[in-house]
């Protein structure tokens, strides 16, 4: 018998009816356009998860509550064995100080590809045999389409529309994007990300498009890829805490807010970690709102560090809902904001100091260490690494003077050829994409 009680989730409009796990990751976005989220936290301390021997054992007690009054709740531990069963690497970064989370070890080298198969493993455990095709609409800038990608696959019963900013991924990530073919369709959009994610969510909340065409999302707007962020966070901090005695501080490279969110309301369930840190790149919607200023959504600036090239972060929504009672400034969050200049320097830095490559988003976080080292902050802090370091060789490689080898997964992709069809960054372009699709 479950212990927990059922878990409702509510829309952060507020006007749609609250559903149950299943119906929130069936649909994605609430029909009111508002982001699902759940009514209640759980509360988790160290000795819950102390004994939990691998990142799937701790995924399956952090994440039960949540599943509660879920027809997928007697299956979390099958789901997450098969999809959270991949390296998840704590390395030490500053001797007995800090501590690198390397998120890349998946098949698309990118943290993306530890929600994107949860989600996919209970997607099709959801879907009825006879049911129709489902369409999974996804907004990338840059590693979110090649983790969907990945995950959905070939998976009967789905197929995937990436839609990802023209000349704003890296050449590796375009190739990636494009070279999954079968299930998958991949289009360039004449725009910035906002633009992608404005069409994804415009598609989303057209009931009559939906409806006939079966959407649903894969975006960090899903609660699906937001609950199994938690665990990694969770897994780490409780190893931390092992070894140190301490919450440690915590620094996310983030763009659209998903996994920095996650470790923050890791945090919010009881475990132990300090201080949550956003580190963000020349784009200053985050770095703004935390200083003092009013929240500004505003169109992205392409930068080096291009998969958090976000003006309006979707996720913010979902973090002003969880603090609704509480001033957002007043709880342990803060942002900084790391320029492109900057963002060489210490790739360059970090290698001849640290013997260690780098992606541009993790130098970012590496950034904001040294920034909170000069001022006084001596605390264990963890980073999370969020990209192989190989996905910006025409970033990284220069400035460390030799080539890297990509991972086994991510060469096999770029050995594959790779198509993707241009499109304007117009709604009804994309709904003829869709309608087209769905005829073939």
């Amino acid at each position: 018998m479950n212990e927990h009680p059922p878990m409702r989730y509510h829309s952060t409009v507020g006007t749609s009816p609250t559903t149950n796990l299943d119906g929130a990751l069936r649909r994605g976005l609430a029909p009111d356009g508002g982001l699902y989220v759940p009514e209640r936290l759980p509360d988790l301390r160290y000795a819950d998860l102390a004994d939990c021997r691998n990142l799937a054992e701790t995924a399956e007690r952090v994440l039960a509550p949540f599943f509660a009054g879920s027809s997928l709740a007697d299956q979390l531990g099958e789901i997450t064995r098969e999809a959270l069963d991949l390296p998840l690497p704590v390395v030490e970064f500053e001797r007995g100080r800090s501590w690198v989370m390397e998120l890349f070890h998946g098949p698309t080298a990118a943290f993306k590809d530890f929600a994107a198969r949860f989600l996919a493993a209970c997607m099709a455990r959801l879907r009825a045999p006879d049911a129709p095709v489902q369409t999974i609409v996804v907004a990338t800038s840059g590693d979110t389409g090649g983790a969907v990608a990945a995950a959905f696959h070939q998976r009967p019963g789905f197929r995937v529309v990436i839609l990802y900013p023209q000349g704003r991924v890296s050449a590796r990530q375009a190739h990636q994007l494009g070279a999954f073919g079968d299930n998958v369709h991949c289009f360039c959009v004449a725009g910035d990300f906002d633009d992608c994610q404005r069409l994804a969510k415009q598609a989303l909340n057209d009931r009559d498009l939906a409806e006939s065409r079966h959407l649903t999302s894969a975006n960090s707007i899903s609660i699906g890829r937001l609950l199994p962020q938690i665990t990694y966070y969770a897994h780490a901090s409780v190893q931390l805490f092992r070894r140190t005695s301490t919450a440690a501080d915590v620094i996310v490279p983030t763009g659209n807010l998903g996994n920095a969110l996650a470790c923050i309301l890791a945090r919010e369930i009881g475990l132990p970690i300090g201080e949550v840190i956003l580190a963000t790149n020349a784009n200053r919607t985050l770095s703004e709102y935390f200083s003092g200023q009013d929240y500004r959504g505003r169109p992205g600036l392409a930068t080096l560090a291009n998969a958090m090239d976000v003006g309006d972060p979707s996720n913010f929504e979902r973090l002003a809902w969880f603090f609704r009672d509480r001033d957002l400034r007043e709880v342990g969050i803060q942002a900084f904001s790391i320029s492109d200049e900057v963002i060489r320097r210490t790739i360059a830095a970090v290698d001849q100091s640290y013997h260690m490559e780098v992606c541009p988003h993790t130098a970012c976080a590496v950034e904001v260490l040294h920034m909170r080292r000069k001022y006084g902050q001596f605390r264990p802090h963890l980073l999370a690494a969020t990209a192989h370091p190989a996905k910006f060789d025409e970033v990284v490689e220069p400035l460390l003077g030799r080539a890297i080898d990509p991972p086994s997964a991510l060469a096999e992709l770029l050995g594959r050829p790779s198509h993707a069809e241009p499109m304007a960054a117009q709604f009804d372009d994309l709904r003829r994409v869709l309608d087209r699709i769905a005829s073939e």
